[in-house]
């Protein structure tokens, strides 16, 4: 099991940026595939940028030439920089994590990821 945090959230406006941090503090071992997911109040986890360590990236459409996820695989952590943000990309923000190469069908799936962090919160007015 990975403990995943994650900071960086907070209440922003329409056209601001934040950047996202997700972390395994104490792990030591390679996680191969990580990913953001976003879920607002009573609605599911959509995946919004996943990596893995081959540095292959996917996005959701809403997202693309807004976001960007890096990874550093020596430290087991992934950014989410966020631009241009807008209301709709409020919600709170998931990290996820496995010690899998995942097929292109699971990278933006809930079902790809065995490990979860808390989330933190992101607001836009």
């Amino acid at each position: 099991h990975v403990q995943l945090v994650e900071s960086g959230g907070g209440s922003v406006q329409s056209g601001d940026s934040l950047t996202l941090l997700c972390s395994a503090p104490g792990y030591r071992y390679r996680i191969v595939s990580m990913a953001w997911f976003r879920q607002g109040p009573g609605q599911y986890r959509e995946g919004i940028a996943a990596v893995d360590e081959d540095n292959t990236i996917t996005y959701k459409d809403s997202v693309k030439g807004r976001f960007i996820i890096t990874k550093d695989n020596a430290k087991n952590t992934i950014t989410l920089q966020m631009s241009n943000l807008k209301p709709e990309d409020s919600g709170v923000y998931l990290c996820a994590a496995d010690r899998r190469l995942l097929q292109p069908r699971l990278r933006l799936s809930e079902l790809g990821y065995k490990d979860w962090g808390e989330g933190t919160q992101v607001t836009v007015s």
